[in-house]
């Protein structure tokens, strides 16, 4: 593939700034050693060369009685609100944190610090903000990084330090955002016009995988036509598909000939005949080389294998004898394999599947019935978990929101 620019000033997750000769000398497949903290397996190791440490979900006893702010935890576990809708993060200054917090991801800043990043799913003045932190876990800043678009639900980090933000409307698309909010965000159209959930990247590949939350969704798969100068995913043009499941669970790809389709255009999901429709897709994530997603209209939690071309069930449950976990949402992978999933409905937990399929209660939000947990992302170290209950106020709708922080024995 042809080597392109983004648009954006590229930047390794793991924040290492590297001299400009060597940056853009790296081949795609020597990019691996620059993949988050978050995404890197137990048995690999870091870019320093240490080995990460190790999960301690199958450790985690059972939830507590709730704590002041409504938060059920573990043994060993405490939570903090970080930001609340409609309120300053900090009082020097003006920026008020939006309603509806819903996506969110988290980024590494140069100072031993890090970013969260937040959508806002609101009607009309969606987009997303985002939070800084200091190496202390102090909050420092906080601003817009979009502006200018509507109900923002998910979304996905990128490799190269990008925040990925999808709109769930029905022309909705996605765009590319900076977490430190030094440039604009840039729509991407090549993704797609429709209404998006998601988005997870296979850093090996370059691909992106996005979900979307229709009754009859697709699952879909961007190919990009061109890599930058660092070796990542040029996102300004490619091909988008559709996958085509069999009854064994092999996966095709089918390309979807009109991906931002006009006016009374046919929708991308009926554009390519025999592509799988899928029940509401919603949050999706890529880990050692598997992208999990969830589909809220049967609750159940799809792995697909990128080098087997396979889909199957990773939870369902209606076959669980234990189903814990419903209303399955928003999703991401601890360092060791973990599949946290955060609730819509339920009853407002974040469940992790562990990887030998026991089930944890990680945290549960009590006396906001209305609401939903959205967001979880783990800080870069792997020992914050973050994530917000979007209607935190019961009849206050899309206006509320608050934003947790858990700190507590998440890794060994």
């Amino acid at each position: 593939m042809r080597r392109a620019h983004s648009g954006f000033r590229e930047r390794p997750l793991l924040g290492i700034e590297l001299p400009r000769r060597r940056f853009l000398g790296q081949s795609l497949l020597g990019m691996g050693a620059l993949v988050a903290p978050g995404l890197i397996g137990c048995s690999e190791r870091s870019a320093e060369g240490k080995r990460p440490k190790r999960s301690n979900f199958a450790k985690i006893g059972p939830l507590g009685p709730p704590d002041a702010n409504g938060v059920r935890l573990a043994e060993g576990f405490s939570a903090r609100i970080v930001a609340r809708a409609g309120q300053r993060p900090l009082e020097s200054s003006e920026f008020l944190w939006h309603g509806a917090p819903d996506g969110g991801a988290t980024y590494p800043a140069p100072d031993g610090g890090w970013i969260y990043v937040s959508n806002s799913e609101s009607i009309g003045t969606g987009g997303a903000s985002a939070l800084c932190f200091d190496a202390e876990a102090r909050v420092t800043a906080a601003y817009r990084i979009l502006e200018g678009t509507n109900i923002n639900c998910a979304g996905g980090p990128t490799p190269w330090g990008t925040w990925l933000s999808c709109e769930e409307h029905g022309s909705g698309r996605v765009h590319e955002c900076d977490p430190f909010g030094k440039e604009p965000a840039i729509a991407r159209p090549a993704l797609g016009a429709f209404k998006h959930e998601a988005a997870a990247v296979d850093p090996r590949h370059q691909h992106v995988y996005l979900t979307e939350d229709e009754s009859d969704g697709r699952f879909y798969r961007f190919v990009p036509a061109n890599l930058t100068r660092g070796g990542y995913a040029d996102l300004s043009s490619g091909r988008l598909e559709v996958a085509v499941v069999a009854e064994d669970g092999s996966v095709t790809w089918a390309g979807v000939p009109a991906p931002a389709p006009e006016g009374s255009a046919t929708p991308t999901r009926a554009q390519v005949p025999g592509s799988t429709p899928f029940r509401g897709g919603e949050g999706v994530w890529y880990h050692a080389g598997v992208v999990y997603f969830t589909t809220k209209g049967d609750n159940r939690v799809w792995a697909y294998h990128v080098a087997r071309s396979t889909l199957g069930v990773f939870y369902d449950a209606a076959t669980n004898p234990d189903p814990i976990l419903t209303g399955v949402d928003n999703v991401t992978v601890s360092v060791a394999g973990d599949v946290l999933v955060a609730e819509d409905g339920g009853d407002m937990q974040i469940v992790a599947l562990l990887p030998d399929g026991t089930l944890r209660a990680i945290a549960q939000v009590t006396g906001q019935e209305g609401s939903e947990i959205t967001g979880p992302a783990f800080s870069p170290a792997g020992n914050r978990l973050y994530f917000s209950s979007q209607r935190s106020e019961v009849g206050n709708g899309f206006g509320s929101g608050i934003t947790y922080e858990v700190t507590g024995p998440f890794l060994v």
